[in-house]
């Protein structure tokens, strides 16, 4: 085998690791990296002092090896017990195999793993690898462990910049389809600022992006108690000093770090309160033991006697540590299962034997009792509620789980997990409570420089928002940039969908660019529900998403840069072929991105709306300090005005970034000799509006959380809600690319969306946000020029079939809105004042019968009970939300009462407290709008009756204008000139037809034969009738016939003679 000598700053790299109790990372370079990990494993197995490290290894689809490592192991057991095993000769990869405890995971599979703790954790498939699986699998890595990520074999460390990623493919589209790895770019540059970081090839060499650790020394050997960091000495004196307090003391002996000992005493602070009404919550980062925490909170409430404790959490799986816990605390507290208390687990498989229940009987009984987040109404007797991982439970569960108890909360604020504003800003805020907070890991010691590298790279720790000491602004003033990354050449609609997006100055690591970048991922997470690092990555590698920064003035004078008020991220969508949407349709599949297109498309059948250009708002940040004082309907309308060709590009030529990486082969650089730093020839950050024309776009799209005051701003922006879907369904982050379906009907015809503008607000799509327990809501807008006609007549027609389906759904999931939410769904001012169609006698009839009209009237007069109309109440607010009652005029107060009686079927009760009127009120109100209904209606049928009726006329009498011998004297020469006429005509027709026949000889004869009582007498005629006459002529034939046949008979006996 050969032998080569280990650069020694490898080994003093992992030994200071070690000894400091961090993380260090490896970046291995060729196709042979595996065989590299065998020796870092070595040395990492050499440098600590305990049990050989387990290794997690993750991977893609294939792993390249066997993996069956019993079948390894009893071959190198043979080996030994027959004396065969020859160390120099065997593979020492084969070795390490079979001697390692190892967990193989697919990178799919890495939510399994979360809890874990691993002494070394291997990364290979690159390409394969996100944002989301890095923090993931690097946070499972203990103190002095080893991170390693093994790449392909590559001339330049540059090839990663064109590296296909497998991520990619979702974000290219059919009319964006290049993607530039700006991402990769960040993380390669950022390698040389860790300084627990190597970056070696496949034989061991360090390359010259790690030339930080030339200088690296070894650390100088520490006895135990010098290794103790202030942190440890104050967490061994706070032990010491809880020696003789029980059961405090005791649970605080399970705890590892300063952090979770101080969050154990506050949360038994609380329980010893005994107080209703208390809030304990504990915020930290992942992996700072929050769960284990909770854990031993619970075996110290137990201690002090709870009798009804309740844990919640999104699934029971979660919560293994919790149990694992509150069991090491029954230990500490010698409880003993089967004597003490006993553990049931849950059959569901789903579950994986998870822990739902503990009974304990020690003392009394006391039960320690799992249930859903939903199930707040079982909670009645509940003595203590605990809630892991809030942040991930919608958050009126979470607000309908506190109650006149003791609650305690943990919750993950940021890291790859975090979720911002939902938990953080919504509701601990608005909470009187305790709190506390746990900064440092369980894993590994403070001040790890893998973490802080993880943090700066995936921006997870930008939760400190600087507060802007410049004052406000008014939102006329400040103006709209859209970052420089973002701009190349401009293509028209309806040209080839290919165009090139130089790499974004924001994301090339530059110092400013990060400053600038922490600022625009901070705004993130205070402004939105939900974000993870793969939204970063799309934000830096997608071709279709565009940036805007709403600034305030900025001096000529000024160099640091601005401060950033808002920031709004745009998805162009949509330029797709209408042969592919035929075929994806047919297929009953769609390609990835273009959310709203192909939602569309599919909803209603029409394959021309994909060929629409238009842009969906990912995400509308505005900051803390500045929220609700018009900054984002500012920038809103000025990205509007942008998009609609307001802001005319006044230079000659777009400014580009020329700049491009050149190839390996010439810059002729070897790995070993290849220096990577940022670039410094870099284009402007921000440009103005009027420096970069704008993408021509039909129509803006939105999608977000449907909350009152969200919808309030958007229609407020001039969207209109047109659609809603029935069955929840998970809720993505934004720019997620899995569309939302339904089964509403086509009703939409062929060729809709062909002219640019013909439609104005097209769709709202609903479904239940799991994360924040509202619907998840797309609305879009048409841009429209000024010279353009007016387009209401489509918006009209999709209005209605929105409003007709909302008002048929109002019954079934959507009963659970509010009055007031859905009336604010219905009632939209952008669509103009509707018209007002009258209702007719035959639709009445057809809705209502005679009987039904006379309870109508009945209840009006108070004379029977509302149950008696009942039945008709959701056929009468159909009809009035359908404008079909002509100008009936209810109050706000009166079509919340008919719409959540008639069509969401409430109860007076539950109106009550939703309406906030006493039930006496609302049923003088509902009273009041019976009487409208019921005059209404008569108004109808008197009006069928009257136009039914002969109209009567109105004689007008006025004085002649002639006298009556001069008017007769007019009228008898019309009459004569009349009557010459009509004498003319008989003169010149034929009346011989009419002629009476017979002679007065028969006319006496027949006179007097009939006698003077006959009524009908009979005239001898010499006309034949009509069948005589047709007859007679078919007998002539007949004799004729005869005769010649007999004259041909004659002949021939004569010739025969």
């Amino acid at each position: 085998m050969h032998r080569k000598k280990v650069d020694n700053r490898i080994r003093i790299l992992i030994e200071n690791g070690v000894a400091e109790r961090q993380r260090s990372l490896f970046v291995v370079v060729g196709d042979r990296g595996k065989d590299q990990v065998v020796i870092l494993h070595h040395m990492l197995s050499k440098a600590t002092v305990k049990a050989r490290p387990s290794v997690l290894w993750c991977y893609k689809k294939e792993l390249g090896f066997s993996s069956h490592r019993k079948k390894r192991m009893r071959q190198l057991q043979k080996k030994i017990k027959n004396g065969t095993l020859n160390i120099k000769q065997d593979d020492p990869f084969e070795l390490f195999i079979a001697a390692t405890n190892i967990r193989y995971c697919y990178y799919n599979e890495t939510h399994k793993i979360l809890g874990n703790t691993f002494g070394m954790c291997v990364l290979q498939d690159f390409e394969a690898l996100t944002p989301n699986l890095l923090a993931r699998t690097v946070e499972t890595v203990e103190g002095g462990g080893l991170v390693v990520i093994l790449l392909r074999t590559m001339n330049s460390l540059k090839q990663l910049y064109t590296m296909t990623m497998d991520v990619h493919s979702r974000y290219r589209t059919e009319a964006h389809q290049d993607v530039v790895g700006r991402f990769n770019e960040r993380f390669l540059l950022s390698l040389a600022s860790c300084k627990k970081c190597l970056v070696i090839d496949d034989q061991l060499n360090i390359l010259p992006i790690s030339s930080h650790v030339a200088t690296i020394e070894a650390l100088p050997p520490q006895t135990p108690d010098e290794s103790l960091g202030p942190s440890d000495l104050e967490l061994r004196e706070l032990k010491e000093s809880l020696q003789d307090t029980q059961p405090v003391g005791v649970l605080v002996d399970c705890c590892k770090t300063l952090d979770q000992a101080k969050a154990v005493l506050k949360f038994i602070e609380g329980i010893s309160e005994k107080t209703l009404r208390s809030t304990v919550a504990l915020t930290a980062a992942r992996g700072r033991g929050k769960s284990a925490a909770l854990g031993l909170a619970i075996a110290g409430a137990v201690a002090f006697g709870y009798s009804n404790i309740f844990v919640t959490s999104p699934s029971p799986d979660n919560l293994h540590t919790l149990f694992e816990f509150v069991f090491k605390g029954f230990d500490a507290l010698q409880y003993q299962e089967h004597l003490d208390y006993e553990i049931i687990q849950s059959l569901n498989p789903e579950f994986n034997k998870a822990v739902i229940r503990v009974n304990v009987f020690r003392e009394h009984r006391q039960t320690i009792q799992y249930i859903h987040p939903a199930d707040a109404v079982k909670l009645g007797q509940a003595e203590l509620v605990v809630i892991d991982e809030a942040a991930a439970i919608p958050l009126p569960l979470v607000k309908s789980l506190l109650g006149p108890y003791l609650v305690f909360m943990a919750s993950t604020i940021n890291g790859y997990e975090g979720t911002g504003r939902s938990l953080s800003l919504k509701l601990i805020q608005q909470l009187r409570q305790q709190s506390a907070q746990s900064q440092e890991s369980i894993r590994y010691a403070p001040g790890d420089a893998v973490e802080k590298w993880l943090n700066d790279l995936l921006c997870l720790d930008c939760l400190n928002i600087t507060r802007i000491v410049s004052g406000c602004p008014l939102p006329e003033a400040c103006e709209l940039y859209p970052p420089l990354g973002f701009t190349g050449p401009v293509k028209r609609r309806g040209a080839v969908p290919s165009y090139y997006v130089n790499r974004d100055t924001l994301f090339c690591y530059h110092k400013a660019s990060e400053v600038f970048l922490q600022r625009l991922m901070a705004l993130y997470v205070a402004s939105h529900y939900k974000n993870s690092p793969n939204d970063l990555q799309m934000l830096s590698d997608a071709p279709a998403h565009h940036l805007f920064c709403l600034l305030p003035p900025v001096p000529p004078t000024q160099n640091a840069l601005p401060e950033v008020l808002a920031v709004i991220q745009v998805c162009l969508e949509g330029e797709i072929s209408r042969q592919s949407i035929l075929n994806s349709l047919s297929r009953g599949k769609k390609a990835s991105g273009d959310l709203i297109p192909w939602t569309v498309s599919e909803q209603f059948q029409d394959p021309d709306f994909g060929g629409l250009s238009g842009g969906r708002v990912v995400r509308i940040a505005v900051h803390p300090d500045y929220q609700g004082m018009g900054y984002g309907t500012r920038a809103l309308q000025l990205l509007q005005m942008y998009y609609e060709g307001r802001f005319p590009c006044l230079e000659e030529k777009v400014l580009e970034t020329p700049q491009e990486i050149h190839t390996v082969s010439s810059e002729a650089v070897s790995l070993l000799e290849e220096v990577i730093t940022p670039r410094k020839d870099l284009p402007p950050l921000l440009l103005k509006l009027n420096e970069r024309p704008a993408e021509r776009l039909d129509y803006l799209g939105v999608s977000y959380g449907l909350t009152p005051r969200l919808l309030k701003f958007w229609k407020r922006a001039g969207f209109v809600p047109v659609y809603l879907r029935q069955t929840p369904v998970e809720g993505e982050a934004c720019g997620s690319t899995k569309p939302f379906f339904s089964e509403c009907l086509p009703f939409i015809n062929d060729g809709l969306f062909k002219k640019r503008g013909s439609w104005c607000q097209l769709n709202l799509y609903v479904v239940q946000n799991d994360l924040t327990g509202e619907h998840s809501c797309i609305m879009l807008k048409t841009l429209t020029d000024e010279d353009e006609a007016d387009q209401g007549g489509w918006l009209a027609a999709f209005w209605k079939d929105f409003r007709r389906r909302f008002l048929a759904l109002l019954s079934y999931q959507f009963s659970t809105f509010s009055p007031s939410l859905a009336l604010n769904i219905i009632q939209n001012r952008n669509m103009g004042k509707p018209a007002q169609p009258a209702l007719s006698r035959e639709e009445l009839e057809a809705l209502f019968l005679p009987y039904d009209l006379k309870r109508l009237e009945m209840y009006s007069r108070n004379m029977v009970d509302y149950h008696l109309i009942m039945d008709m109440i959701p056929a009468i607010s159909r009809i009035y939300f359908l404008n079909q009652l002509g100008d009936l005029a209810l109050s706000a107060a009166q079509s919340a009462l008919l719409l959540g009686i008639g069509l969401q079927h409430k109860s007076v009760d539950q109106l009550e407290k939703e309406i906030e009127l006493p039930s006496g009120q609302l049923m003088g109100l509902f009273n009041r709008i019976i009487r409208k209904v019921v005059k209404l209606f008569n108004e109808v049928q008197e009006k069928a009756i009257e136009e039914q009726m002969v109209a009567v006329k109105d004689v007008v009498m006025e004085p002649t204008m002639k006298t009556l011998s001069d008017d007769l004297d007019e009228a008898a020469k019309e009459f004569q000139e009349k009557h010459k006429k009509e004498v003319g005509k008989l003169k010149s027709m034929d009346l011989s037809e009419y002629v009476i026949r017979g002679d007065d000889e028969e006319w006496n004869e027949v006179l007097n034969k009939a006698g003077p009582n006959a009524s009908i007498i009979s005239l001898k005629s010499d006309k034949k009738r009509k069948l005589e006459a047709k007859q007679e002529p078919k007998q002539s034939k007949k004799l004729k016939k005869n005769r010649d046949t007999k004259n041909k008979k004659d002949m021939k006996l004569k010739r025969k003679k």
